[in-house]
Protein backbone atom coordinates (compact mmCIF):
# COMPACT_ATOMS: atom_id res chain seq x y z
CA UNK A 1 0.00 0.00 0.00
CA UNK A 2 1.11 3.52 -0.51
CA UNK A 3 1.50 6.23 2.10
CA UNK A 4 -1.06 7.88 2.54
CA UNK A 5 0.78 11.00 1.21
CA UNK A 6 1.44 9.34 -2.21
CA UNK A 7 -2.69 8.67 -2.59
CA UNK A 8 -3.90 11.87 -1.97
CA UNK A 9 -1.35 13.09 -4.32
CA UNK A 10 -2.27 10.72 -6.99
CA UNK A 11 -6.11 11.48 -6.50
CA UNK A 12 -5.17 14.93 -7.32
CA UNK A 13 -3.74 14.32 -10.39
CA UNK A 14 -0.05 15.43 -8.73
CA UNK A 15 3.31 13.88 -7.73
CA UNK A 16 4.18 13.25 -4.02
CA UNK A 17 7.17 16.14 -4.12
CA UNK A 18 4.69 18.47 -6.21
CA UNK A 19 1.54 17.62 -3.39
CA UNK A 20 4.19 18.78 -0.49
CA UNK A 21 4.92 21.64 -2.25
CA UNK A 22 1.70 22.84 -2.67
CA UNK A 23 1.32 22.43 0.87
CA UNK A 24 3.60 24.06 1.93
CA UNK A 25 3.17 26.77 -0.06
CA UNK A 26 -0.13 26.97 1.27
CA UNK A 27 0.80 26.89 4.60
CA UNK A 28 2.90 30.15 4.36
CA UNK A 29 0.23 32.05 2.40
CA UNK A 30 -1.96 31.41 5.35
CA UNK A 31 0.54 32.41 7.94
CA UNK A 32 1.10 35.47 6.13
CA UNK A 33 -2.68 36.42 6.03
CA UNK A 34 -3.12 35.49 9.82
CA UNK A 35 -0.15 37.56 10.45
CA UNK A 36 -0.93 40.74 8.31
CA UNK A 37 -4.91 40.69 10.10
CA UNK A 38 -3.67 40.16 13.62
CA UNK A 39 -1.35 43.07 12.99
CA UNK A 40 -3.87 44.86 11.03
CA UNK A 41 -6.16 43.93 14.27
CA UNK A 42 -3.42 45.41 16.80
CA UNK A 43 -3.19 48.59 15.08
CA UNK A 44 -6.74 49.28 14.90
CA UNK A 45 -7.13 48.72 18.22
CA UNK A 46 -3.56 51.16 19.12
CA UNK A 47 -6.32 53.51 17.36
CA UNK A 48 -8.63 53.36 19.42
CA UNK A 49 -11.28 51.16 16.79
CA UNK A 50 -12.62 48.49 19.11
CA UNK A 51 -16.14 47.17 19.35
CA UNK A 52 -18.21 45.81 22.10
CA UNK A 53 -18.17 42.45 23.41
CA UNK A 54 -21.63 41.89 22.47
CA UNK A 55 -20.78 43.26 19.44
CA UNK A 56 -17.87 40.27 18.98
CA UNK A 57 -20.23 37.35 20.31
CA UNK A 58 -23.49 38.75 18.28
CA UNK A 59 -21.05 38.97 14.92
CA UNK A 60 -19.11 35.05 15.90
CA UNK A 61 -23.08 33.85 16.30
CA UNK A 62 -23.85 35.41 12.54
CA UNK A 63 -21.19 33.04 11.15
CA UNK A 64 -22.79 30.03 12.71
CA UNK A 65 -26.36 30.59 11.97
CA UNK A 66 -27.85 28.12 9.36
Amino acid sequence: ALPIFQQVALANGKDAEQLVKDTVARMLENRTRFVSGVEKGIAQADRGELIDHEDVVNRVNRLFEP
